[in-house]
């Protein structure tokens, strides 16, 4: 499997429409956001912190904008600035671009479900999330999954690989990952489920 699935062309324009995207990143995110043409016109703020606790990416609603109409809601995905090693840091734009994809990929995920819900599903989701962790564990795969059925396998695969093979990444993060998150077996196995359900033409 490689990333000759991803869509052809590499005018990725049109996918800024309601978004706001750092420049630095910005081919990497218009990327990710071509695998989802559902969320084109779904507001998205891509925002770079400091420190971002006990993640590197983080997808929320912007909770004001949930007491207005569905079409209204929007969202932030928050980016820490730092890829943060075991003894040292990097600025996160500094690591390979289909691992950037990917894990932005997997956030959009995470916006892909939140969309799906209801005012009251949100307040759940947020009160299980804080909770519960295999209310967690769930709500990772799901976004996992949307990637996958979205076209992203190749990278959710390549940026799993990235955290679980780091020398440099702490132990306790990895294991993290490891515990809540779809494995790249777990993925792979979707891809070729998903390949084997496509019509033929």
């Amino acid at each position: 499997m490689t990333a000759s699935n991803s869509p052809v062309t590499e005018n990725f324009d049109h996918f800024r429409e309601n978004k706001k995207i750092p420049k630095v990143i910005e081919n990497e995110i218009l990327k990710a956001l071509s695998f989802y043409p559902e969320l084109q016109k779904v507001p998205i703020d891509f925002v770079f912190k400091q420190n971002i606790k006990k993640s590197v990416m983080q997808a929320q609603p912007q909770i004001g904008t949930m007491f207005f109409r569905k079409e209204k809601w929007a969202y932030q995905i928050n980016i820490s600035a730092l890829f943060k090693l075991t003894h040292t840091a990097i600025p996160i734009h500094h690591i390979p671009t289909d691992i950037m994809i990917g894990w932005i990929g997997h956030e959009l995920g995470h916006i892909m479900d939140y969309h799906r819900r209801n005012l009251f599903g949100m307040i759940r989701f947020g009160y299980g999330y804080l909770f519960s962790t295999k209310y967690i564990r769930r709500a990772e795969r799901v976004a996992d999954t949307f990637a996958v059925m979205h076209g992203l396998g190749y990278y959710i695969i390549e940026t799993k690989n990235f955290i679980l093979n780091h020398a440099e990444l702490p132990e306790h993060y990895k294991q993290k990952i490891a515990r809540l998150y779809l494995s790249p077996d777990d993925i792979v196995e979707q891809v070729k489920l998903l390949e084997t359900q496509r019509p033929v033409l």
